[in-house]
């Protein structure tokens, strides 16, 4: 078996104090296949605007999100700020996407799939609908855990489970900041090289929610299709997120450019008294 190839690290940008992954969904999918060929353990942070402003209030889930394999664009929101700060490649890498085109690639290479979360049976329907579309595509086991707090004994079973599935990429559906602080936990217990938090992906490709036109998707209205579908559960969070996102990122670039102008500045100012 000739050794795997080494690759620089995925470029990275400051968005908010979460170091968001300046990538598209091949440069993704490029660095997921180099984990599982060297064996290498890495869990994925699908990032929105949620996980940034969840992570500016709390610093455990933002050293999370910066220790992860990558953390990358899920919204476009995110994609639009990396342009603007100089990495005009940045595609989004939406959950629902990343999932569909890694299964398509798993059951090419026959990487093994575990999908852990979602109400109960989601977990099985998903894996049904992928093993529809992508014919040959291998699934070593399902689980929904309960909507509770699990015990030590539970958490071991959870574990020993998916080890003994040996899955090469974990798949976990339980929603941010949940599904971050559990791969952050269990990611040195678990043999498989990749885990991926996908939240509502298991429930879209499962087919138990609409997803977003894809005009709404391309200019960052996903978050309203969401909204007017599940008001009373995202409502909130959603009145939150958004103008608290768009205020923070406007004064973030306002700081920026105000800082690279007066840096500039001292720069021509030291070759005039220099010259």
């Amino acid at each position: 078996m000739n050794a795997p190839i080494s690759r620089p690290a995925l470029p990275r940008v400051d968005i908010l104090g979460v170091r968001v992954a300046a990538i598209d969904l091949p440069k993704a999918l490029d660095a997921i296949e180099t984990w599982i060929a060297a064996g290498k353990h890495h869990y994925v942070c699908i990032t929105g605007a949620h996980g940034v402003m969840e992570s500016r209030r709390d610093p455990v889930l933002r050293a999370i999100h910066n220790q992860a394999g990558m953390a990358t664009p899920d919204g476009m929101p995110l994609v639009w700020v990396s342009r603007l700060l100089g990495h005009a490649g940045t595609k989004r890498v939406y959950g629902p996407d990343l999932m569909r085109a890694l299964s398509a690639l798993s059951a090419k290479r026959g990487y093994r799939q575990f999908y852990y979360g979602g109400d109960k049976g989601v977990a099985d329907q998903l894996a049904a609908a992928l093993k529809r579309d992508c014919p040959g595509l291998v699934v070593a086991g399902t689980l929904c855990p309960p909507f509770r707090p699990l015990t030590s004994e539970e958490d071991d079973d959870v574990v020993a489970q998916i080890n003994a599935a040996k899955p090469d990429i974990v798949w976990v559906g339980l929603s941010t900041p949940k599904q971050e602080y559990w791969m952050a936990s269990h990611g040195a217990r678990l043999d498989a090289p990749v885990l991926i938090g996908v939240g509502a992906a298991f429930d879209f490709l499962a087919g138990r929610k609409a997803q977003a036109p894809l005009w709404m998707q391309r200019n960052g209205l996903e978050w309203l299709f969401r909204l007017c579908q599940e008001p009373r559960r995202l409502g909130s969070r959603y009145l939150r997120i958004v103008p608290g996102f768009l205020t923070a990122v406007a004064g973030d670039l306002a700081r920026r450019s105000a800082t690279s102008f007066w840096l500039g500045t001292r720069r021509r100012l030291r070759r005039l008294m220099t010259g």
